[in-house]
């Protein structure tokens, strides 16, 4: 990504293919990455400073400039796009329409077709009257909140309580918030009894919980009401388009030299709860094996000894704060797995913190053996979990530097070299979410002769190529490429053009699908108007497919894949649409016709008869179930019962799994934290890989 000021933001120089980070708010290392407003103060700001500056206004004329000229895909500021940053800017505010009545929503509707007037004008004020409203709805909500907690609750009663509300109606009236606000109470008390909270322990810790809430809305200042607008306005039009107030330029600013300590995991918020959205290689999270991808986290103490705080219902920002911390120090997180039901006992996870280490994100290999025909296969297993590029040591001169390609070249020469050799190569991108753009072309060039690896299209339709020059192939045996749901950009060029050669096959499931270039635009030379994360460019294979919004679906999918169609770019609000450009000169690596139907239905045929699949599909069904839940029984003994068999359930599985994989006994923690899973995709991409190996497809007529 780069950083460009305004009059030189078209030249794409340098582009590197970054990780997905828009339309979800996610942190990284500890570090706040994404578009959310900072607070300006720690003191409650008054209601008269709530009002659009000067410099909002300068603002909001040079982001509407460049959004309509440099935009990949710009959007004309018209009463239909007003439509939609009207409801996302209410979306923004109150996502699950907890806090605004029906009759404030009406009676907002008067500017429904005016917010494009107020960014081609720089008209502003609308926007701060609809934001007070909010914070008076929510000092209301925050100490009728409080006053609950004085009451007692019956949790005999058959009630219930929807806590996700996100397609909900606005309250009616008064009597309806309040008894909305009822239910949600109880149900933090509840839950809050269930994990064996004293009566004084849960009034403290919700007293605390909802005096937060209050205070965080009231902190917000006249510049975070300003990004939360422009915001609405960028995600209308594309998901990964956002602007930075100053203060949080600064912030991501830190977040992209990764120059602060923290976990190494990035996070997203979904409804009350800060969810982990992956863990990172390298990091403390992955490396303790206790943190795992849609888990919860619901309350981080800071240190040995220090009181842990409950963050239910915390603004990811204010989560980040309590995260970040100087390397060495200690972090104790509660954290709910990612299939345990509303309510269930948290577990504790001590970490400590560190910066990601270069050698866990550098390439590692392996060996993995498979039986076949009597003998068995070796195939060398490249792990790749980032596209990394020691920049300032190439531009030193160093001849040592690190970088992807460099260091796969090396384990493959030390494979083939070893004892036995190897008689193919696994790429495992499961997880890699990207990185330089130079490392991609030039890893690709490790398998082909030469030839382009991927092209870009910039917002005036010019379309160049990335191409490897160098004629020299490092590796030509057998090749498979594995990827995941959290394969992207960087990744997904790679698998591509391994595909689009039919250089080798791509198993496992649908990647990201992201397939957009950013730039970061400064505002002002001083910096006092923020800056704007803005797109410029797509993707597209060599074959003149995009990347964008489809991904690269796998030659042999893997039944893993659980609703593909809502995953990564194809989730997300306002992504750009698949699109095609001309296909681009090169030549196949050889004269046959890759039709996999074959191995495909070894493959299904493998995984229907094998337990530890069968185990795998079941625990991503129980997880899909948990997540799809939006309400939970307010009745303490159904609530239990509940809970317990859903314990039960997850104890089953972990029997099986123990008989499926011959292992006799294993305390708790290992139960919660099987490495198993990982080795059964790896096995089974393989066992696709000797399949085409025995079985090689036919050549071309």
């Amino acid at each position: 990504m780069q950083q460009l000021h305004p009059l030189s933001i078209k030249r794409l120089a340098n582009i590197r293919a970054w990780r997905p980070h828009g339309g979800a708010l996610i942190l990284t290392l500890g570090v706040l990455f994404g578009c959310t407003a900072t607070a300006d103060t720690t003191r409650a700001v008054t209601l008269d400073a709530l009002s659009p500056t000067p410099e909002h206004e300068d603002a909001t004329e040079v982001i509407v400039h460049l959004m309509q000229r440099y935009h990949y895909s710009p959007v004309k500021v018209t009463d239909e796009l007003s439509d939609q940053i009207f409801d996302r800017y209410l979306e923004s505010l109150d996502p699950q329409k907890n806090f605004l009545l029906r009759t404030d929503v009406e009676e907002f509707e008067k500017y429904r077709f005016k917010l494009d007037d107020a960014l081609k004008k720089e008209r502003l004020q609308p926007v701060f009257d609809m934001f007070k409203r909010f914070r008076g709805r929510v000092e209301a909500r925050t100490a009728y909140a409080k006053d609950l907690l004085k009451r007692d609750f019956d949790f005999t009663l058959d009630e219930t309580y929807s806590f996700d509300r996100e397609n909900a109606q606005w309250p009616s009236s008064q009597d309806a918030a309040d008894d909305l606000w009822r239910k949600r109470v109880k149900n933090d008390v509840l839950n809050l009894r269930l994990a064996d909270q004293s009566d004084e322990e849960i009034i403290e810790t919700l007293d605390q919980r909802y005096t937060r809430m209050g205070r965080r809305v009231s902190q917000l200042g006249a510049n975070d009401v300003f990004q939360i607008f422009i915001n609405a306005y960028t995600l209308s039009v594309e998901p990964h388009t956002s602007y930075f107030s100053p203060r949080s330029s600064e912030n991501f600013k830190i977040n992209m030299s990764l120059s602060l300590e923290g976990i190494g995991a990035a996070l997203r918020t979904e409804n009350e709860y800060t969810v982990v959205q992956r863990v990172i290689a390298g990091g403390p999270a992955a490396l303790s094996e206790q943190v795992s991808a849609e888990d919860r986290i619901v309350g981080v103490g800071d240190g040995k000894d220090k009181e842990i705080v409950d963050v239910v219902s915390w603004p990811l920002d204010d989560v980040v704060d309590l995260i970040r911390g100087p390397k060495g120090s200690t972090i104790r997180l509660k954290i709910l797995p990612a299939n345990a039901p509303e309510g269930s006992p948290p577990k504790l996870v001590t970490l400590i913190r560190d910066k990601i280490k270069l050698e866990e994100q550098a390439a590692k290999s392996s060996i993995i053996e498979v039986p076949s025909n009597g003998k068995t296969q070796r195939f060398g297993v490249i792990d790749l979990p980032t596209f990394y590029l020691d920049s300032a040591a190439m531009a030193k001169g160093e001849s040592d530097f690190r970088s992807t390609t460099r260091d796969v070249a090396r384990l493959i020469g030390e494979l083939s070299e070893s004892d036995g050799g190897i008689d193919g190569v696994i790429i495992d991108l499961r997880g890699n979410g990207g990185g330089s753009l130079i490392e991609a072309t030039q890893l690709t060039g490790l398998f082909i002769k030469s030839g382009p690896v991927v092209q870009i299209r910039n917002a005036d339709g010019e379309v160049d190529a990335e191409v490897d020059q160098d004629p020299t192939i490092t590796y030509d045996g057998p090749l498979a490429v594995l990827v995941d749901r959290n394969s992207a950009s960087a990744s997904e060029i790679f698998a591509a053009a391994i595909q689009d050669y039919e250089r080798g096959v791509v198993v496992g499931e649908p990647t990201f699908g992201k397939g957009t270039v950013q730039t970061v635009a400064p505002l002002d030379r001083e910096g006092k108007l923020g800056q704007l994360k803005i797109t410029i460019a797509q993707f597209f294979r060599v074959n003149g497919d995009g990347t964008q919004h489809r991904g690269v679906v796998p030659d042999v999918l893997f039944p893993t894949a659980l609703d593909s169609d809502a995953q990564g770019e194809r989730g997300l609000d306002n992504a750009l649409p698949w699109a095609e450009v001309t296909k681009a000169k090169y030549d196949a690596w050889q004269e046959t016709d890759l039709n996999y139907t074959r191995a495909q239905a070894n493959h299904e045929a493998r995984y229907r008869s094998s337990d530890a699949f069968a185990l795998l599909i079941d625990e991503l069904e129980a997880q899909r179930e948990a997540r799809s839940e939006n309400s939970v029984s307010l009745n303490e003994a159904t609530r239990r019962a509940e809970i317990a068999e859903r314990k039960a359930d997850r104890d089953t599985r972990e029997q099986l799994f123990r008989l499926a994989f011959g292992i006799s006994s294993r305390d708790d923690d290992e139960a919660e934290n099987d490495t198993g899973v990982t080795d059964i995709i790896l096995e089974e991409a393989a066992n696709v890989l000797n399949d085409i190996i025995d079985f090689p497809p036919p050549a071309k007529l």
